[in-house]
This record gives structure tokens, sequence and C-alpha cells, in this order.
């Protein structure tokens, strides 16, 4: 039976949301998971419904959910849907919903940085990250977030702050309940992907790991 996946697309413009959204659906239909694509958060209205797909992905930045949306898209990723998304669409989604970003595993805060920077592969050996090279060049909004620290980093950045260096994670997975968890700060604007496909790839990869 073929794999469900809901990608809602919304909130600020200025992240494509709508390209961004065709470009997972596209992918994710090759991988054998079918995407559907809706353009309201009238989508999580229905807590029943949400259970049934296998992933759920967020291209919604910024924006406001009803406690009663919160729950029930909560619920559903602990009961074993899996959740997975990128940079501000999943992010710097619902700012203040807690519960969501704890289950996110991170906020965004900041990009005090944006040009060049380096991300490092902290898991070279881990199955989401084996194409990826040690360590590569990116150019792009650098994130800084408010992290929880159980989250399980497969790629951070060294983030100079002027007053010292910190490592930054980038992209990692958590567990919410039973459902798997994937977040990566990368991917600003879908034309990133364009120049980098290897990133692009990782992506796919982590939102078809998530799935249940």
């Amino acid at each position: 039976m073929m794999k469900k996946a809901l990608i809602f697309q919304g909130g600020w413009d200025g992240h494509q949301p709508a390209e961004l959204s065709q470009r997972f659906a596209a992918a994710l239909n090759q991988k054998g998971i079918d995407a559907c694509i809706s353009d309201s958060l009238d989508c999580l209205d229905d807590a029943e419904s949400l259970r049934a797909f296998d992933l759920i992905v967020p291209c919604w930045t910024m924006g406001q959910l009803t406690r009663e949306r919160e729950k029930n898209l909560c619920a559903a990723i602990a009961a074993g849907t899996g959740l997975g998304g990128i940079h501000g669409t999943m992010g710097d989604a619902f700012r203040g919903s807690i519960d969501y970003e704890w289950m996110v595993g991170g906020r965004f805060v900041a990009h005090p940085h944006v040009g060049d920077y380096i991300v490092n592969v902290i898991q070279p050996d881990h199955p989401l990250t084996v194409d990826l090279p040690p360590r590569f060049p990116y150019t792009s909004e650098q994130y800084y977030m408010q992290m929880d620290p159980g989250v399980n980093v497969l790629l951070d950045t060294e983030y100079d702050l002027g007053t010292g260096t910190v490592a930054m994670p980038v992209a990692w997975t958590k567990r919410w309940g039973s459902g798997r968890v994937f977040y990566s700060a990368l991917g600003h604007v879908p034309a990133e992907f364009d120049a980098h496909p290897e990133v692009w790839a990782f992506t796919i990869r982590g939102l078809c790991w998530a799935a249940r």
C-alpha cells in the first residue's frame, strides 16, 4: 500500500512555499509516497485524518496555530505519523506554539550572518548523510537557533558570534512519541537546491526516513 504525505503551504511568501511544496510533492511521489498539498491550515482541524498520513511536511513560515490545531498535529506525530521539513518553513513556523517547537526540536532566533559558511557532517556513517562530503561550503542565511538538547545532530556549523565561536546544529532527527522527526535549516529558497543537489538529496532522504 502506497504511503501518504500531507504538505501544507502558506504563511510568509519569502520562502516560496508554493514552489517548495510542489518540489517536495514531486520528489516524494518519485519515492513512492503519494503527496497531497493543502493551501490552508484547515487540514489540521481533523485529528483522525491527520493520523492517517505517514508523513506531514510543513511549508509555512511564521503564522499562527490555534491550540486545537497544534494539539491535533502534535498528537498525530506522537501516534506514529512522521514530521519533516526545512529552514523557516518548519523551524520558523508558528512562533510561540511551544509544543510544536518542542516537537520540531529547535526554533529560529536570527541569522546575523548571510553569505558563505561551512557545514560539517557530524555523523558520516548515518544513512541520511552517507552521500555528503565531510565538510561542504554553503551560501545562504546561517541560522542561529534555540535547541532541544535531546536532538540527534547530523550536521552543524561554526557560528562566529563576535565574542566566540559555537557549534550550531544545522540538521537533526528526533522522536516525538512514536513519530520520527527530521529537520534541516538549509534551503532558504528552492533555487539553493539547484546549486546544492547533494543537499536536496539529503533532504528528501530525511523526509522519507521520517515517514511511518
